[in-house]
């Protein structure tokens, strides 16, 4: 059992509460699990400058100053570090792909958290309420969230196997649930040159659908693909800069609940962590059937 939120804004004058929208979200999940907590903020003007490529890091023991040092040296041009807790954000002059490069020559042991234009990752063990005291996450501001607590049931607790799983430029993926047929999809993937950094299957399926984008696919049709390959029962939060999706299995046995209004579109695993939303009382509010793929664009 794992607690899955998402806020998709469409009001911009809203961006400056997001943070503190998706604390309170998160924090009512926090009893589907405590284990850790994940979540990918996209638009905050100090962890994600707006035209800058970005890059979130953890399990870097090295200071701001030699991490900045050490990958502008890599990538021959200034690199900006924010500190959130553990987290180190790194920002450049340059797409992320170069800046990711750079991060990986200096600190190969790393742990990429996520990497991509707009968006900062942040991950740890422990409580949601906790976590987001640590990083301040009520005062970011942007325009989507998406966010995660686990309940371990089939792998390590770390970081590396803490949601979300953000395995391509701006993409993130959370999941509640269980894939049956996750290893040998993991062989699969392996054997195609793809590399992993947790034995979870999330991550299988984070993977799986970076590929699938990779190779042309809108994520309407890598969603279909994923429900035609996986089996097992989840719901999943799928997301990149200007998307939001939403899918469940064929049994869609794991909970959830999507609202919408003008001012917003919201997910969580139950509706208590979508209560606290402005203007909830007048949203259009249902539960997603079986294998329907729910998708909105910025």
């Amino acid at each position: 059992m794992c607690g899955i939120v998402g806020l998709h804004l469409r009001t911009p004058q809203l961006y400056p509460r997001l943070g503190e929208l998706l604390t309170g979200m998160l924090c009512e999940m926090g009893n589907r699990g405590s284990d850790s907590t994940g979540v990918a903020v996209y638009g905050d003007p100090i962890w994600s400058p707006a035209g800058r490529g970005v890059v979130s890091v953890v399990d870097v023991s090295d200071d701001v100053e030699a991490v900045a040092s050490a990958v502008s040296g890599q990538l021959g041009r200034d690199v900006d570090v924010v500190t959130v807790d553990a987290t180190y954000l790194l920002s450049a002059d340059t797409n992320s792909a170069a800046l990711l490069d750079a991060v990986k020559a200096a600190y190969p042991r790393a742990l990429i958290a996520g990497f991509g234009a707009d968006m900062a990752v942040l991950k740890g063990v422990g409580h949601p309420r906790i976590l987001t005291d640590a990083w301040s996450l009520a005062k970011a501001q942007g325009w989507q969230g998406v966010g995660h607590t686990r309940m371990a049931t089939e792998s390590a607790v770390t970081p590396a196997g803490c949601h979300p799983y953000t395995v391509g430029p701006e993409q993130t993926m959370v999941h509640n649930g269980s894939f049956a047929n996750h290893a040998t999809i993991r062989r699969q993937l392996r054997s195609a040159g793809i590399d992993f950094d947790s034995e979870n299957d999330t991550e299988v399926g984070a993977r799986f659908i970076a590929k699938q984008l990779a190779d042309g696919r809108d994520i309407e049709s890598a969603l279909k693909e994923l429900c035609a390959t996986f089996d097992g029962f989840y719901t999943l939060l799928v997301s990149n800069r200007d998307s939001f999706a939403v899918v469940r299995d064929a049994i869609a046995c794991k909970p959830a609940v999507i609202a919408e209004t003008a001012d917003w579109v919201a997910v969580g695993s139950e509706y208590r962590a979508l209560a606290g939303l402005p203007g909830v009382e007048n949203a259009v509010i249902w539960e997603p059937e079986p294998e329907v793929i729910y998708a909105w664009n910025r």
